[in-house]
């Protein structure tokens, strides 16, 4: 007989296995990992969730361990470093213990972080994309470009929330000069793993509308290296340094340059000094105009000064000139004046004869024309009786040719031929008034009249 198997409790078993790793696992571990959640709570300890990735696809997972004293010092001593604190989707080298309990299961303990790791991972990032973009000569192109002289129609890359954003659009909307600048919000996230690609998607967005915009403007407020790290991607950078219109960054305070910030148009540490330079573009336009305004107004001034005398002198000459020409004219005008009056009065005497004698022509030219049109008229009167006779025999003809061609149209006389005529309603039947079954209709022949029920149709043509 067989002996029956030994059982274990639950616990007893997961007490082994914590014997087993607290055994196995004595020593501590740097451990390199993404902090996908802190996970701070209340009372200050930190449950974060840690995540190894490759190729976008999490092969790794486990739940992480920070106590309150132990968070305490980390974070000081990491925002000391990286200037800002510890923060969800930061990849991290991570001091740890290997620790197992009954009722929490495996978890890492996490006694510290070092952030230089940090740093050195976003300089190398940041070294790679420049080596890559100096490679395809992409460095200096934004900044080759054409800037507008009024920069007026600004797309706006930024977060809605964004402290920076604020401060841009309060510097450039209430400046005291009254300078109108033209802006339009394309939200985008500014931190973290899609950061790179939201912002990437606003720029293909304003490129499909380049046409309508001078510059893009990138904005956010300060923060540290770790959260400048999405502005060393090489997609991003590379799309900022091939835009085809000028892109100006003000993405927060920050000791290194972000490869962004190097091959955009230009770069302002704040999003207050970028509204400043806009500003200053204006002034660098406006101040020039109104300076040439003013020597305009004192070369015109001038000349017009110069103008007037001239005009004054020209006018006292003009007076002068004009007095002596008017009293020569008038003895001249005086003259002529007689001159006309005798040769008006010879013209008068002339015309005068001659109407005498086209009045006797027209008279003797009267009679004839009269004589001889009463002749003709008594010709007309001697033949029209006889024209006359002979033209109404013509028309009486016709007359009765036309009579007789309707007395054969009259229906009588197709009926008396053995024709009928089928009538619906009182009316010939046709397109416009058709039969169907049950419809009475009356036959016409020449001698009767028949009533009939249509009890069937059919259509010749088909």
């Amino acid at each position: 007989m067989s002996e029956a198997p030994k059982v274990f409790t639950l616990k007893q078993v997961l007490s082994s296995i914590k014997k087993t790793l607290e055994q196995r696992y004595s020593s501590t571990y740097w451990v390199k990992a993404e902090m996908h959640k802190l996970n701070l709570s209340k009372k200050g300890h930190c449950y974060p969730e840690l995540l190894e990735k490759q190729d976008g696809r999490i092969v790794a997972e486990i739940r992480g361990m920070i106590w309150q004293t132990n968070f305490d010092r980390i974070n000081k001593r990491f925002i000391q470093t990286v200037k800002e604190p510890l923060k969800d989707d930061m990849t991290l080298l991570l001091l740890v213990k290997i620790t197992y309990s009954e009722t929490f299961g495996l978890s890492l303990n996490i006694i510290d972080v070092d952030p230089n790791y940090s740093l050195g991972e976003l300089q190398k990032e940041r070294q790679e994309t420049l080596k890559r973009l100096q490679k395809e000569g992409l460095i200096n192109r934004n900044q080759q470009l054409g800037f507008p002289i009024l920069p007026k129609r600004i797309a706006v890359i930024s977060a809605e929330s964004s402290k920076g954003l604020s401060d841009f659009i309060q510097v450039i909307e209430n400046n005291s000069w009254g300078y109108q600048f033209f802006t339009m919000l394309f939200p985008a996230l500014l931190q973290g793993d899609n950061a790179s690609d939201s912002i990437s998607a606003q720029l293909e967005r304003i490129k499909r509308v380049k046409n309508h915009f001078d510059m893009v403007v990138i904005v956010r407020g300060g923060g540290g290296e770790v959260g400048l790290s999405c502005y060393n991607n090489y997609e991003l950078c590379k799309n900022i340094a091939s835009f085809p219109l000028p892109i100006l960054t003000g993405i927060g305070h920050s000791t290194n340059l972000t490869v962004a910030e190097m091959v955009a148009f230009r770069n302002a540490i704040t999003p207050t000094e970028l509204g400043d330079f806009l500003i200053q573009a204006f002034h660098n336009f406006s101040v020039p105009v109104k300076d040439a305004v003013k020597r305009l107004k004192v070369s015109v001034s001038n000349i017009t000064s110069e103008v007037k005398l001239h005009l004054t002198n020209e006018s006292k000459l003009f007076r002068s000139a004009a007095k002596q020409m008017l009293a020569e004219n008038k003895q001249i005008i005086h003259a002529n004046v007689k001159g006309l009056e005798n040769n008006f009065k010879f013209l008068l005497l002339n015309h005068k004869m001659m109407i005498r004698k086209n009045e006797q022509g027209v008279y003797r030219s009267a009679r004839e024309l009269l004589s001889n049109e009463q002749n003709e008229l008594e010709k007309l009167q001697d033949a029209l009786p006889s024209k006359t006779n002979t033209q109404l025999i013509s028309e009486q003809h016709k007359i009765n040719v036309l009579a007789q061609s309707i007395r054969l149209m009259d229906p009588i006389n197709v009926l008396n031929r053995g024709y009928s005529i089928t009538l619906l309603n009182g009316k010939t039947i046709g397109e416009k008034n058709t039969v169907k079954k049950g419809d009475k209709i009356q036959t016409k022949t020449a001698t009767f009249s028949v009533e009939s029920e249509v009890v069937k149709t059919e259509n010749n043509n088909e």
